[in-house]
C-alpha cells in the first residue's frame, strides 16, 4: 500500500432530498408528501414520506406508485436543481470564502479558516447550518473529515471525523458507498464488501484487474482523496443603485442624477478591468412603479455614453402627456443601472476600414434618442433568415436588439452555387436579374428545388412536387427532395441549413407588399386563367390587370411554384401556388394564385 498522504480537512453541507427540495422551492410541490424524481421512468430520489412507504431509488414508475398509490411525480430538472441550489451557496459564501459546488445540494469548503475564525469546526458547522437555514429555510447537514469524499460520508451522519482518523472512518462503510454500482457488484461477488477490505488489496494489483477508474475509488477507500477544491469565484456585484429624497419629476434634476449614478457605474467596471456593452436601467417611483429597460451597443460605453443614454431614457418616461403609454404615474425615488453586458476592455476589436467611427456613432446615439423617446419599437431594422415567401424571410428587429432571425436557415444560395446556362430553364443574359426575360423556362432554382425528372400525373402531396409548367412551351416535371445535381455533372457545395422546401428562388423582390393587391390574369383570347389541384394552368397567362388599372401584356412568365404549408391544422392552412411576370411596361411582379383569387404579393426592381 502507498504511504499515507495528509489531506486537506473538508467541510461539506449536504441537502437531504435535494431534487425534492428543488422541485417543492421552483414548481410548489410540496416536499412533506410522498415525492417521487424520476429520469428515465426511474426514481432518481425521494421524499421521507415516500421512503415510508416503501419508495426507493432505482424503482421504475409502476412499481413505486404501486407502493405508494398517493405518490406525486416529478420529472427530473438539473437545471431546476442548479438554480434553486445557488441562493444555498451564496448563503455560505456569506460565512465562508472559497466554496466548491460539488453537486446541485452538495457542496464544500476547507474547513481550517471557518474552524479559526468561529473558533472550532463543531462551531464552523453549526454556525453555517443556522445561517443557511434562517438565510433559505433549507435544512442541511455538515460533515468535516480528510478530503472531500470522506466529508461527503460522514455529512451523510453529520459527524465530525477527528484528523488522521478518516481511514478508519471508511473502513467500516460498505462498498457501496464508493458510489459506482458495476464496481460495488463485482467486488461483492469476489468476497469485497467494505471499503476497508478493498483498500488493504495492493493499489498495482486493484489497476491491473479492473483498471483505471477502480484504482482511483482504491485511493478514495483509503482515505487518499489528494485532489484540492476547486473553488468557484463568487460573481462581482457590478450594479450601482442610488435612493432620492425628493422623486424626480424634472429632466433636468434627473439629467443631474443620472451624470453621477454613470461616473459611479463607470469606474467600478474599470476597477474590475471590464467595459459594458448592455445597460439595463431601472427606475422605481414613489408609487411603487417599477420600469426597466435594456440599452445594446455594438462598442464599449464609456462614462459619457452610459450617462448619455441613462438621461435618454429619463427623458423619455418624464416626458409627454399624462396620458402617455409607459409614463410613470410619479417621481422616481430609486435608479439602478445594471450592466447586463460585460467584456474585458480589450475585446472588441474595432473595424478596420471606420467600421465603428464617428459617422456610425452619431448614428447610433440619434437612434437611441428617437428609441427612448418613443419606445424600443420605434425603430426597427430588417434581419434575414429562413422562410418560403419573402415575409417569411425578412422579420424587423428593435434597433439595437440582437439580430437573430425569426425562423433558421438562410433565405438566398451565393449565385456561385446556383446552377447558370442558357438552355431552356436558366435566365442568363441581360434579363437574369429578372423572371425570364423572353417567355421561355424557368428563373434560377435552388438545387434542391430544380425539376429533375418527369411527374406522371404532377399531383401536390408527393414527396417530390410538381414544378408545372414554365414559359410560353408546355411540360411538366418533379421535384426531386435532396437532389444536389447541376447541368454538366458538377454538384455545388453549400453549407448543411434547414431545409425551406417551395422557397422562392432569387433573385429576391424588391418591395414587399404588406397587403398583397387583388389582380385578373387572361389569356390571348380574353378568358380567365386559372390553376387546377395538379397545378396545370388552364391557358398560358397573356395580361394581368392590378387593381383597378388596365391590363398589362405579359411578356414572359416562369412558374408555378406550389405552396402547401401547415395541411395539418386546418386553421392556418395554406394552399397556393406563386408566379413570376414580366411586363410589357418593364416590370416584373410575383404573384400567387389561392382559392382561385391572383394576388400581387411583391415586386421585382
Amino acid at each position: 500500500m502507498d504511504s499515507p498522504t495528509r489531506v486537506a480537512r473538508t467541510l461539506l453541507l449536504w441537502c437531504p432530498d435535494w431534487p425534492v427540495i428543488a422541485a417543492e422551492i421552483v414548481e410548489g410541490v410540496p416536499a412533506t408528501g410522498a415525492v417521487a424524481i424520476l429520469h428515465a421512468n426511474r426514481v432518481v430520489a425521494c421524499s421521507e414520506r415516500a421512503r415510508a412507504d416503501g419508495v426507493r431509488r432505482g424503482l421504475r414508475r409502476r412499481e413505486a406508485q404501486g407502493r405508494c398509490p398517493g405518490l406525486t411525480v416529478v420529472e427530473y430538472d438539473p437545471s431546476r436543481d442548479a438554480r434553486a441550489f445557488e441562493p444555498v451557496v451564496a448563503a455560505v459564501e456569506d460565512l465562508v470564502a472559497g466554496v466548491e459546488v460539488i453537486r446541485p445540494g452538495a457542496c464544500a469548503v476547507a474547513a481550517r479558516g471557518p474552524a479559526r475564525y468561529f473558533g472550532g469546526e463543531e462551531a464552523a458547522a453549526e454556525r453555517i447550518i443556522e445561517h443557511v437555514a434562517q438565510t433559505c429555510a433549507v435544512e442541511s447537514q455538515i460533515g468535516i473529515a480528510d478530503g472531500t469524499f470522506a466529508a461527503g460520508l460522514a455529512a451523510r451522519t453529520g459527524q465530525v471525523v477527528a484528523p488522521g482518523g478518516t481511514p478508519e472512518f471508511l473502513a467500516a462503510l460498505p462498498i457501496e458507498a464508493l458510489g459506482r454500482p458495476a464496481l460495488a457488484d463485482l467486488l461483492r461477488r469476489l468476497g469485497i464488501r467494505t471499503l476497508g477490505d478493498f483498500a488493504a488489496l495492493p493499489a498495482g494489483d486493484v489497476l491491473a484487474r479492473f483498471g483505471f477508474d477502480a484504482a482511483l475509488a482504491h485511493r478514495l477507500a483509503a482515505g487518499r482523496d489528494h485532489r484540492p477544491l476547486a473553488v468557484r469565484q463568487p460573481p462581482a456585484d457590478l450594479t450601482v443603485s442610488t435612493d432620492y429624497d425628493e422623486p424626480l419629476d424634472r429632466v433636468d434634476a434627473a439629467a443631474f442624477a443620472a451624470r453621477a449614478l454613470a461616473e459611479r457605474l463607470h469606474d467600478r467596471l474599470t476597477a474590475h478591468g471590464l467595459a459594458c456593452t448592455r445597460l439595463g436601467v431601472e427606475a422605481v417611483t414613489a408609487h411603487g412603479q417599477e420600469l426597466h429597460r435594456v440599452w445594446r451597443h455594438d462598442g464599449l460605453l464609456t462614462a459619457t455614453a452610459i450617462a448619455d443614454r441613462l438621461r435618454w431614457q429619463l427623458d423619455g418616461w418624464l416626458s409627454g402627456g399624462a396620458a402617455r403609454p409607459g409614463r410613470p404615474t410619479a417621481g422616481i425615488i430609486r435608479l439602478r443601472l445594471v450592466p447586463d453586458g460585460v467584456l474585458a476592455q480589450v475585446g472588441l476589436q474595432p473595424g478596420l476600414w471606420g467600421g465603428t467611427g464617428e459617422e456610425r456613432e452619431r448614428a447610433h446615439r440619434a437612434l437611441s434618442r428617437v428609441q427612448g423617446l418613443l419606445g424600443p419599437e420605434s425603430v426597427v431594422t430588417a434581419v434575414l433568415g429562413g422562410g418560403r415567401s419573402p415575409t417569411d424571410q425578412v422579420h424587423l428587429v428593435p434597433w439595437g436588439d440582437e439580430r437573430l432571425p425569426a425562423r433558421p436557415g438562410d433565405p438566398t444560395w451565393p449565385a456561385a452555387d446556383h446552377p447558370t446556362g442558357s438552355g431552356p430553364g436558366d435566365p442568363a443574359g441581360p434579363a437574369a436579374g429578372h423572371p425570364t426575360g423572353s417567355g421561355s423556362g424557368d428563373p434560377t432554382w435552388p438545387v434542391a428545388e430544380r425539376p429533375t425528372g418527369s411527374s406522371p400525373d404532377g399531383a401536390i402531396g408527393q414527396v417530390g412536387v410538381p414544378a408545372g409548367q414554365s414559359g410560353r412551351g408546355s411540360g411538366s416535371g418533379g421535384w426531386s427532395k435532396g437532389h444536389r445535381a447541376r447541368p454538366g455533372g458538377a454538384t455545388p457545395t453549400r453549407p448543411e441549413l434547414p431545409p425551406w422546401p417551395g422557397r422562392l428562388p432569387p433573385p429576391a423582390p424588391a418591395v414587399v407588399l404588406p397587403a398583397p393587391l387583388a389582380a385578373t390574369v387572361h389569356d390571348a383570347t380574353g378568358e380567365p386563367v386559372g390553376v387546377s389541384a395538379r397545378l396545370q394552368l388552364t391557358a398560358a397567362p397573356a395580361r394581368v390587370a392590378v387593381g383597378s388599372a388596365p391590363p398589362v401584356e405579359i411578356v414572359g412568365w416562369a412558374g408555378p411554384w406550389p405552396v402547401d404549408e401547415r395541411w395539418w391544422a386546418p386553421a392556418e392552412a395554406r394552399r397556393a401556388a406563386r408566379f413570376q411576370f414580366l411586363l410589357a411596361d418593364g416590370a416584373a411582379l410575383l404573384v400567387a394564385v389561392e382559392a382561385g383569387q391572383w394576388l400581387v404579393e411583391a415586386i421585382y426592381d
